[in-house]
């Protein structure tokens, strides 16, 4: 693995244990980051083309082997812009359900600038699903059942880290955000 191959995937595991297991934002991942199931994939490409490919590529690899339980997929130089990267997740879950991968994996979506339809760029809510960079996370549809079925009121879990990151504040999120990157 490459020197930014390695800053890429660094920064994105400083975010995941940091803010998402630090803050309970996805109660399920801790189990899967100690048992080191989770695959951290960069893709350098910026043609869509491409990068559909290598997402169908990770589903693939999913499919061959059952130790990788999610994957997170990190986006070097694409989707850089927001609008951009929501057109390409858009395209992204139709090749899923046109590849027969719909019901099998599912997409979760996180950008730097992420912005829930109808907040404000501003609301530390969207730090729920702001990223160090643009990544897919490619979840197998039989885990989520399996933590749905077995975690109490995952409903609730949404509005839980919506009231979290409000209570912390925007200066909060952003400074552990700021943190995950590596000093230079």
């Amino acid at each position: 693995m490459d020197k930014k191959d390695q800053q890429l995937i660094t920064a994105t595991q400083a975010w995941l244990k940091n803010i998402i297991i630090e803050y309970s934002i996805c109660p399920f991942a801790k189990h899967e980051l100690e048992r080191g199931s989770i695959r951290f994939s960069v893709d350098h490409d910026t043609e869509i083309e491409r990068c559909l490919l290598n997402l169908m590529l990770e589903c693939d690899r999913l499919n061959i082997d059952s130790s990788i339980e999610t994957t997170l997929l990190i986006y070097d130089r694409a989707f850089t812009s927001f609008d951009d990267y929501l057109d390409f997740l858009e395209l992204a879950e139709t090749l899923l359900i046109e590849e027969d991968y719909e019901g099998v994996y599912q997409l979760a979506s996180f950008h730097p600038d992420y912005c829930f339809e109808g907040a404000k760029q501003d609301d530390p809510a969207n730090y729920t699903n702001r990223s160090p960079y643009p990544l897919l996370h490619l979840l197998r549809e039989t885990s989520i059942e399996r933590a749905v079925a077995t975690y109490p009121n995952t409903e609730n879990i949404p509005q839980r880290n919506i009231e979290l990151t409000r209570e912390l504040g925007l200066s909060k999120m952003r400074a552990l955000l700021a943190a995950c990157f590596p000093s230079k």
